[in-house]
């Protein structure tokens, strides 16, 4: 790791037998758990997790796979499910002596943070999601000549091997490629912090696909079973997202809302890596919603 967020202290804690985590955490408060997304590690949160730390105990690791975190080779679907993602983060707060906490997620860690909310609700009190839907509801609203817009998920839901090569043959351009196609302000990601998450990600191929790729299969399990059984995200949900549903043709609001009930949900004119786009109103956000 070459890059961290200022004033946090750096930890490597172990939540899964031998797996452990990056992680810096900051500040004093009530504490709020941080994940990132694809393709990035903890940086995409240090403006906002600056912010946060003025009142309040911001934790903020890598994900299991990426970044500075371990990276298990994937031993069967369950290795990178957002089940054992999930649980990873529980015990993460755990060991840092918070038995609950806010969780803002963004990306695949907005993936990690639903089924954290859905397996966890005694765990996580207010649940925050940038610029996702629940893994079932993505794929469904996916069709036709639309869902080019996704076809990395398509590509990394292949059985292993290809995805992996393809990927590590030109990694920096793959990754790049939603860098420069998802961001509307390019000075949101300064030249050393897109280096770094190209740097991370290049070393982190095999467990970036297989994160992906459970999101094609087991994580849909996961989410079938929830729907059939009536489970739904109990905690105060806020949600942050470009209009994806217009582009697409859903109601997005309508979406999350058969998931939360107590949903404030919200549209915004910021780039998919809005947590560095528009730092302050993601942080107005979650302050928010940390109130309700």
């Amino acid at each position: 790791m070459n890059l961290a967020i200022p004033g946090f202290d750096y930890q490597r804690i172990t939540v899964d037998g031998d797996i452990a985590l990056n992680t810096a955490v900051g500040g004093e408060g009530d504490p709020i758990v941080l994940l990132h997304g694809f393709p990035q590690t903890h940086l995409m949160w240090r403006h906002v997790a600056a912010d946060l730390a003025a009142d309040h105990t911001v934790i903020v690791p890598d994900l299991r796979g990426y970044g500075a975190s371990d990276k298990p080779a994937a031993s069967g679907p369950d290795t990178y499910s957002k089940r054992t993602m999930a649980a990873d983060i529980v015990a993460l707060a755990e060991r840092l002596g918070h038995s609950r906490f806010a969780l803002a997620g963004h990306d695949r860690g907005a993936l990690v943070g639903v089924r954290a909310g859905l397996d966890h609700p005694d765990r996580v009190s207010h649940l925050a999601i940038l610029d996702v839907l629940p893994t079932l509801d993505t794929w469904a609203v996916l069709h036709g000549a639309d869902a080019a817009v996704a076809f990395h998920l398509y590509l990394m839901a292949q059985p292993p091997g290809l995805p992996e090569r393809m990927i590590a043959a030109s990694a920096d351009e793959f990754f790049g490629f939603f860098l420069d196609a998802w961001t509307k302000d390019a000075a949101a990601i300064p030249g050393p912090v897109r280096a770094e998450y190209l740097r991370a990600s290049r070393e982190a191929v095999a467990s970036i696909v297989a994160d992906c790729r459970a999101t094609a299969g087991i994580d849909i399990e996961h989410d079938k079973a929830d729907r059939a059984n009536g489970v739904r995200l109990r905690m105060p949900v806020t949600v942050v997202q470009q209009d994806w549903g217009a582009a697409l043709g859903y109601d997005a609001a309508a979406v999350w809302r058969a998931w939360a009930p107590d949903l404030d949900h919200r549209l915004t004119n910021a780039g998919h890596f809005m947590a560095e786009e528009d730092p302050a109103m993601v942080g107005k956000a979650l302050r928010d919603l940390i109130v309700r």
